[in-house]
């Protein structure tokens, strides 16, 4: 967010004016709990062609136009050139004032452009600055500890580096702090050392691993962010109960498995990802589905 401004921390948590209602990140920033993942701007798919940067800049402005006030990047979503930073920041700089970006840092990429290692302590900072810089922003809304590699939580201890963060936050530099692919005895660990805002770990309706993680995030009033809240890689959401839901309400499963996100908790807060203009309207649709308790049962079974 490019202000100071702040929102009244009384007021209630959920409301019903934005895009899938709303919540307050970190007690003071009020967003949309329908945002964009910038992931897919790049490229497609992890293995897909690089995309025309001018798609993505398109796609990132008429996000914004439908409602987005939360867009989920990192420093390591790029190929070829193309950047999701860059793009962020050509597309939507100077940025709305009400314009919450995230970013996750962590994750170092090799040779070949791919993050295939973790930054140490000693490297944060610099990924943190290079953010800043990147974005051309003074103060980073949102900045998560992205842990473990593209597998499973591991459960290793977060400590040292969640500490450097904080000490950013204190600093100035960072507004509010979250974590990644975590435990929930690495949301423990983390949270002694400064209030955790969001947790963003994979979790979809048919992945739905790590609901100890969720229900801390209930009680603390952290955001839950799933990342791949459709699959994500080469693992699209695809099931027969989802499509007869669809049916039903005139959508597509697409729609249904965003919409079932946003019923599941009210501090589920969705950030599906793409490259293109007729998947964003097709994902910002999902707050027009509003899902019977005979939905969800039908879906959780």
């Amino acid at each position: 967010m490019t202000t100071n401004d702040t929102t009244d921390t009384n007021e209630s948590n959920a409301t019903d004016t934005a895009p899938g209602g709303s919540l307050l990140l970190g007690g003071d920033l009020r967003v949309s709990r329908l945002g964009f993942g910038a992931m897919r701007l790049p490229v497609g798919t992890f293995d897909g062609p690089v995309r025309d940067p001018r798609t993505g800049i398109a796609v990132l402005r008429r996000a914004v136009e439908l409602g987005v006030d939360h867009i989920d990047t990192a420093g390591f979503y790029g190929r070829g050139g193309v950047d999701a930073h860059e793009l962020i920041r050509e597309a939507l700089s100077p940025y709305p004032d009400d314009l919450v970006i995230a970013t996750k840092v962590g994750p170092m990429r090799d040779e070949s452009g791919f993050p295939a290692f973790e930054a140490t302590p000693e490297q944060l900072r610099g990924l943190v600055e290079e953010d800043l810089r990147r974005l051309g922003l003074d103060r980073l809304d949102l900045v998560y500890l992205r842990v473990g590699g593209a597998g499973a939580p591991d459960d290793a201890p977060i400590a040292d580096r969640f500490a450097v963060l904080a000490e950013l936050r204190e600093e100035g530099l960072i507004r509010h702090l979250g974590v990644s692919n975590v435990t929930a005895g690495q949301f423990a660990e983390a949270a002694a050392i400064a209030p955790i805002a969001a947790v963003q770990n994979h979790f979809h309706v048919h992945h739905r691993d790590g609901t100890d993680v969720l229900e801390l995030c209930e009680e603390s009033g952290a955001a839950f962010v799933p990342f791949f809240p459709l699959g994500g890689g080469h693992r699209p959401i695809d099931a027969e109960r989802i499509a007869k839901v669809a049916e039903r309400h005139g959508a597509t499963p697409v729609q249904v498995a965003l919409a079932w996100l946003l019923a599941t908790s009210p501090q589920m807060l969705a950030i599906p990802g793409t490259g293109t203009p007729a998947h964003l309207e097709e994902n910002m649709g999902a707050s027009d589905v509003h899902l019977t308790e005979e939905d969800l049962a039908g879906l959780r079974a």
